[in-house]
């Protein structure tokens, strides 16, 4: 299923620019998910002239996702000439281990692929000029440009979804490190615990991502849930199992935060993806948790990002905009990738 929006470009603001995001044309973000992609056409403020949604073939195999990500790429850059928009650069993020310097996608637990050199693949496919990079580092900038980190020096930003995953961002850096730094979801919580897609046991993803939360309700009672959302929903109503359910997941995530910042001492924690959608349901229980086990350390403050399933989309096209040599813009987007 494709759904494509084509609004008219807004105006621009006259004024004076550096080194002028102005109406030089355009590029194009693709947050490509465990599930679904989003992509979006966007002007010199970041504002989406048009998107579009696709799920993500993940059982037909990786060559079906790549043919995936390069078709709505192509729609994409369609509607971008529609528009008489000349396409400065293309951004694709993703889950897994990204290497940045080398644009490959090294691996991903939840895509199936292994050392995949998916830029030039993207870019022999497409003809656009394109850049790879990691959809929770992705997230992270965009946060920490147009979202809840703005002006945040030591962040760190986690996204729960499928699975889960952290940017960090150290003196106003982020920590990439061969693109297997941040990779929460698979610190140990449970030791012997279940199994974890990576090969391991008892990871934070298999406790706290929004698939884990629902599975582990529908183990305890026999009945099946959507998603994380309808656990949520029945913790709220006082549903014991889905409490119970719910409190665990909050105390893992606790746990391995209580770690990340024991060693990158983060003063903004933004917590995103699915599971953030709960908002305080979430963030309280696992604010007192993660402050019973800190001591000496800064206790951070910890936020519900801003930008909600944009974030991904965001990024790719901060980072498109970036390697195109142009300096991204500091005020948050004006509207929704819908």
């Amino acid at each position: 299923m494709t759904r494509s929006t084509r609004p008219s470009p807004p105006a621009h603001s006259a004024g004076p620019r550096s080194r002028a995001l102005d109406d030089r044309g355009c590029v194009l973000g693709l947050d490509v998910g465990g599930t679904g992609m989003k992509g979006a056409v966007f002007d010199s403020g970041m504002r989406p002239l048009g998107s579009v949604r696709r799920p993500t073939p993940r059982a037909e195999g990786h060559g079906a996702v790549v043919d995936a990500v390069a078709d709505a790429l192509e729609e994409l850059g369609r509607t971008a000439a529609e528009l008489g928009l000349p396409l400065r650069h293309t951004g694709v993020v993703v889950p897994g281990i990204v290497d940045d310097d080398l644009q490959r996608a090294v691996w991903s637990a939840n895509l199936g692929w292994r050392d995949l050199p998916l830029a030039a693949l993207l870019r022999e496919r497409t003809g656009q000029s394109v850049t790879l990079g990691h959809d929770v580092r992705a997230g992270g900038a965009a946060e920490g440009v147009l979202g809840a980190a703005r002006g945040a020096r030591d962040t760190l930003f986690v996204a729960i979804g499928t699975g889960i995953a952290a940017a960090v961002v150290s003196d106003g850096r982020p920590v990439r490190a061969g693109g297997y730094a941040g990779e929460l979801g698979h610190v140990v919580v449970e030791p012997g615990g279940e199994p974890c897609a990576c090969g391991g046991r008892g990871c934070l993803e298999t406790v706290a991502s929004a698939s884990a939360v629902a599975a582990a309700y529908t183990a305890r009672t026999g009945r099946r849930v959507a998603g994380a959302a309808d656990v949520a929903a029945l913790t709220e109503r006082g549903d014991p199992v889905a409490r119970a359910v719910w409190n665990r997941a909050a105390e893992a995530l606790a746990c391995a935060l209580a770690t990340a910042v024991s060693l990158f001492a983060p003063r903004t924690v933004v917590v995103g993806g699915g599971l953030a959608e709960a908002g305080r349901l979430l963030l309280d229980p696992v604010e007192a948790a993660l402050a019973a086990r800190l001591t000496f350390q800064h206790h951070p403050v910890l936020l519900r990002a801003a930008l909600g399933d944009r974030a991904g989309c965001l990024g790719a096209g901060l980072l498109a905009w970036e390697a195109a040599g142009f300096t991204a813009p500091a005020a948050p987007a004006g509207a929704v990738v819908s």
